[in-house]
């Protein structure tokens, strides 16, 4: 049990206010852990709900504790788990859904209406120092996997969903649009599917840069090139994917102009508008197939075991650390400095 009854959390109690309070420890049930929190990476859902108190139909009307993307210790287990033992360094897979419905039963859990998902109101999310969840949705990490990837599978498991539900493997050729930390950490669930030739896109030097630094071929700045022909230029065959991870609505739009002909084009990032036109004649033409993806489903053993076999660059994507009574501080700089800034992650020793 942990030594003290009460931990501290950071709360959002309305928009731009986030203060440190004290809050009880929560209890396990029979099937769950008490993980103590190691690190917490800020999300732009974070983010967002700090700044506006909403996203689409998801509205902070109670305080609320932030922050989803996660790692840590098992301190204590309920006494039906079996997977995981107390010491256990693990990552947390942050939406536990109920297991039951057709979704969940089809492997396509993503989709699941019920779904708990951490830092979605009313949910309280990590922004603290412990944090309980149902056993079936924490993973070991083994030694070579440090407490920040641990964190970082759950962005990189968007990148990695991308690929599935893009059917990217070996032989294609991608074009990854936006390179937020999203964007950043698809290139490396590209490599893991053994792509070789990884173009992208973004307004921010820093990100064109850090892309460069995590093995993209070549990147362009969207407001300075016509994309379609500086890519042309570099890869004369095109490109069979495009991930569009930015919501941008002119780069989604542009999407079925850059892939090629009976190409695949995966849309992750979501636009703040609903409406998006698309050549559609174009589209019918060509053969393009479209895919949405929310969220991910399946991949934190995938992930795992990739990255005990790669010379992943994962935390290449974290920019800036604070600790987690600075976590107004964080969120700011995450909201105010994107130009700047990457991932920002928090850690609560």
């Amino acid at each position: 049990m942990t030594s003290k009854n009460v931990m501290d959390a950071a709360v959002m109690d309305r928009p731009l206010s986030i203060n440190i309070k004290k809050v009880s420890v929560p209890e396990p049930k029979e099937d769950e852990v008490l993980v103590k929190i190691h690190c917490i990476g800020i999300c732009g859902s974070d983010v967002h709900y700090y700044e506006h108190g909403k996203i689409g139909r998801y509205e902070v009307k109670e305080p609320i504790i932030l922050g989803h993307e996660l790692s840590g210790e098992v301190v204590e287990i309920g006494k039906d788990v079996t997977n995981v033992s107390v010491g256990n360094r693990v990552a947390i897979e942050p939406g536990v859904t109920c297991g039951r419905c057709d979704y969940c039963k089809s492997g396509r859990y993503n989709l699941c209406p019920d779904v708990v998902f951490m830092a979605t109101p009313p949910v309280d999310g990590a922004f603290a120092e412990y944090i309980t969840i149902r056993s079936d949705f924490v993973f070991t990490l083994p030694d070579e996997i440090s407490f920040e990837e641990g964190a970082l599978l759950e962005p990189l498991s968007v990148g990695i969903h991308a690929m599935k539900r893009g059917k990217v493997g070996p032989g294609d050729r991608i074009f990854i649009s936006g390179l937020g930390p999203i964007g950043l950490l698809t290139i490396e669930a590209a490599k893991m599917v053994g792509v070789t030739e990884i173009y992208a896109s973004d307004v921010v030097p820093l990100r064109r840069e850090k892309a460069l630094e995590m093995g993209a071929t070549a990147v362009f700045d969207p407001t300075q090139s016509n994309i379609q022909k500086e890519l042309l230029k570099v890869c004369s065959e095109g490109v069979s994917v495009v991930v569009e991870t930015s919501g941008n609505q002119y780069a989604i739009s542009e999407t079925v102009k850059i892939v090629n002909r009976g190409g695949r084009v995966v849309l992750v990032g979501l636009p703040l508008v609903s409406d998006i036109p698309f050549d559609v004649p174009h589209l019918i033409d060509s053969e393009i197939d479209i895919v949405g993806i929310f969220r991910y489903a399946n991949t934190y053993p995938i992930a795992i075991s990739a990255l005990q076999k790669s010379k992943s660059k994962l935390e290449e994507v974290i920019t800036h650390k604070f600790a987690l009574k600075d976590t107004k501080e964080a969120v700011e700089l995450a909201r105010t400095e994107k130009d700047k800034s990457i991932k920002v992650m928090i850690y609560t020793n």
